[in-house]
C-alpha cells in the first residue's frame, strides 16, 4: 500500500497579484508536508489552480496516475467555481473537500483588507462547496484546523477508504470452480460489478490448480512448513496433512500472482483431484492480504481483499466470516461466527497463539482430514459487512458489533471462532439484518470502521445500510423503502 499518495490541489484566482499567489503556494506546500507526517499516506502539493485549464489538466493527470488514490482540494482564497466544472465532471478519483484555513486565529493587530483577501477560505470554500453540490459529485467534506489531530484523523480515515477504491478498481478475483449449488446469495451480476466496482471475476479450473500442485517441489514445501512452525503451534502428528496444505497454498499463490489476482474463492463441492479442502492454506494466504470467499462466494472474497487493504498497515484485521449459530440464553445473547476451516488468523486474540490441528471434515469431497488453524477471536468493537446484489443495484450492509472472549471453551469445536454481540441486540439485530437482505457470509473487521465503509460506498456509488445501536426495525424498513424509490430513479 506504500505506493499510494494523495494530491493537494489549492484553489485561487489570478486577481490577487503575484505576491499573494506565491504566499498561497508556499503555505500549501508547507501544509501538505506537515500534514503528511500525521497521515497514513503522503499528501503532495500539486498546484495552485487559477483557471479552468489548470484544473482540468491536473484532474486528467490524477485520473491516469495509478499512484494517486484521490485528491484533496482547499480554497485558500476565493476561487470562482465555474472554472472547476470541467475538471470535476471528468474526475475519476475520490475527492475530499477540506474546509480549513492557514491561520488558526484572527490576528487582532494585523488584520486589514490585505489579510482578508489572502485568508478568505471561509469565502472560497463555500463557493467551492456549492459547485460540488450543484454537480452532485460524490465528495467528502471535512472542516477544521489543519493541525488538529482529530481533523487529521478524519482525513486519514478517508484516505484509507479511498485506497479501498483504488484496490477495488484493479481487483482480480480467481474462482476455483463455481459457487456452491443452489445458493442464492453467492450469485450476482459480474458484468455490473465490473462496470461499477472494477472487479474482474473469472473462473479457473480446479484441474489447473491440481496440475500446479503436482509441480510444487519438496524444498518449497519444507520452506513453507518452517514458516508455519514459526507463526503457529503445531498440535497434530499428521505432518502429511500440513505438507499437503502447504502444497495447495504454494500452487494457489503461484496462480494468483501469475494472473494478478488478489482474491480467490473455492467450494467443497468441487475438489476434483484434490485430497483436502484448502484450510490452513487459505488461512495463511489471507494472513498475507489475499481475500477469500467460501462456497464460491466471490463477492465476499473481493470485499475481504479490499477491507484488508484499507486496514492498519495495508493488511488489517479483516477476514471472511460466517454466522454459524446463536447463544440465546436470556441476558447472554451472542452470535458465534466461524467457518469449516477458513478464518484468517489476523482475528486471533493476542493471548491465543493459533494452533495447527487436523480433524475430519464431514462435508464436501475430502479424501483425507484437512489441517486448519484453530483459535479464539479477540474482544473489541468491530463491524460485519455484506455486499449483496439486489438486482439492478448493489447494497452494502454494515452492522456494528462488540466482539467478546467466547463465553464457552468449546473443546470439541476444531475451528477458529469469534463470538460477538450484535447491535442493537441479537434479536433486533438479526431482524434488521435479514430485512435488509444481509448474507450469511460477511467480512468481519476490527480495523475498518462503518464510516470508512460509508465513504467507500459513496465513492463507488452504491447503496449503504448501517445497523447501529440506535437502529429500530421500523426506521430501517422506512429507510429501505425510500432507498428503493431513490435508486429506481437513479
Amino acid at each position: 500500500m506504500s505506493k499510494y499518495n494523495f494530491w493537494f490541489v489549492v484553489g485561487s484566482q489570478d486577481l490577487y497579484g503575484e505576491e499573494v499567489l506565491q504566499t498561497v503556494a508556499v503555505r500549501a506546500a508547507e501544509m501538505a508536508e506537515t500534514m503528511s507526517k500525521s497521515l497514513p499516506y503522503p499528501l503532495i502539493y500539486k498546484v495552485t489552480a487559477m483557471s479552468n485549464a489548470q484544473i482540468t489538466d491536473i484532474v486528467k493527470e490524477a485520473n491516469y496516475d495509478d499512484t494517486c488514490a484521490g485528491i484533496i482540494t482547499w480554497c485558500h482564497t476565493f476561487s470562482p467555481s465555474k472554472m472547476w466544472i470541467n475538471g470535476l465532471t471528468s474526475l475519476q478519483k475520490p475527492w475530499c473537500h477540506f474546509a480549513t484555513q492557514y491561520n488558526e486565529a484572527i490576528p487582532n493587530e494585523e488584520i486589514d483588507m490585505d489579510f482578508m483577501n489572502l485568508n478568505q477560505a471561509a469565502h472560497g470554500d463555500r463557493e467551492h462547496g456549492f459547485i460540488g453540490a450543484r454537480l452532485r459529485t460524490p465528495r467528502k467534506v471535512i472542516a477544521g484546523y489543519w493541525k488538529r489531530p482529530e481533523v487529521l484523523a478524519r482525513i486519514g480515515s478517508w484516505m484509507k477508504a479511498a485506497v479501498g477504491v483504488s484496490v477495488s478498481k484493479s481487483l482480480k478475483v480467481m474462482r476455483f470452480g463455481d459457487n456452491m449449488r443452489e445458493v442464492a446469495v453467492t450469485e450476482g451480476d459480474k458484468v455490473e460489478v465490473q462496470a461499477k466496482l472494477g472487479w474482474q471475476v473469472n473462473t479457473w479450473a480446479v484441474g489447473d490448480l491440481v496440475k500446479m500442485m503436482n509441480e510444487v517441489t519438496d524444498a518449497e514445501i519444507d520452506a513453507l512448513v518452517a514458516e508455519y512452525a514459526a507463526a503457529y503451534d503445531i498440535a497434530t502428528d499428521n505432518t502429511a496433512a500440513i505438507r499437503y496444505q502447504a502444497r495447495e497454498e504454494i500452487a494457489m499463490k503461484k496462480m494468483l500472482d501469475a494472473n494478478g489476482c488478489k482474491a480467490f474463492s473455492n467450494t467443497f463441492q468441487d475438489l476434483y483431484g484434490m485430497e483436502q479442502l484448502p484450510g490452513l492454506a487459505s488461512q495463511h494466504l489471507m494472513a498475507q492480504g489475499y481475500g477469500y470467499g467460501g462456497e464460491g462466494d466471490w463477492k465476499v472474497s473481493a470485499m475481504t481483499a479490499i477491507m484488508k487493504a484499507m486496514g492498519e498497515g495495508g493488511n488489517g484485521a479483516s477476514a471472511f466470516m460466517e454466522d454459524y449459530t446463536y447463544h440465546l440464553a436470556e441476558g447472554e445473547e451472542y452470535s458465534l461466527g466461524a467457518h469449516m476451516l477458513e478464518v484468517c488468523p489476523s482475528l486471533a486474540a493476542a493471548d491465543f497463539r493459533p494452533r495447527i490441528e487436523t480433524h475430519h471434515l464431514g462435508i464436501g469431497m475430502n479424501e483425507k482430514d484437512p489441517a486448519r488453524l484453530v483459535f479464539e477471536g479477540k474482544a473489541g468493537p468491530a463491524i460485519v459487512v455484506s455486499l449483496v446484489d439486489m438486482g439492478g443495484r448493489l447494497r452494502l450492509i454494515v452492522q456494528d458489533i462488540e466482539c467478546v472472549k467466547p463465553i464457552l471453551p468449546m473443546p470439541n469445536l476444531p475451528v477458529a471462532r469469534v463470538m460477538w454481540r450484535a447491535m442493537p441486540n441479537l434479536t433486533d439485530g438479526v431482524e434488521c439484518w435479514i430485512t435488509a437482505g444481509g448474507a450469511h457470509h460477511t467480512v468481519l473487521s476490527y480495523d475498518v470502521t462503518a464510516d470508512q465503509m460509508k465513504d467507500w460506498a459513496r465513492m463507488m456509488d452504491i447503496e449503504f445500510v448501517h445497523i447501529t445501536k440506535d437502529t429500530t426495525l421500523d426506521a430501517l424498513e422506512k429507510e429501505l423503502f425510500l432507498n428503493d424509490l431513490a435508486w429506481k430513479l437513479k
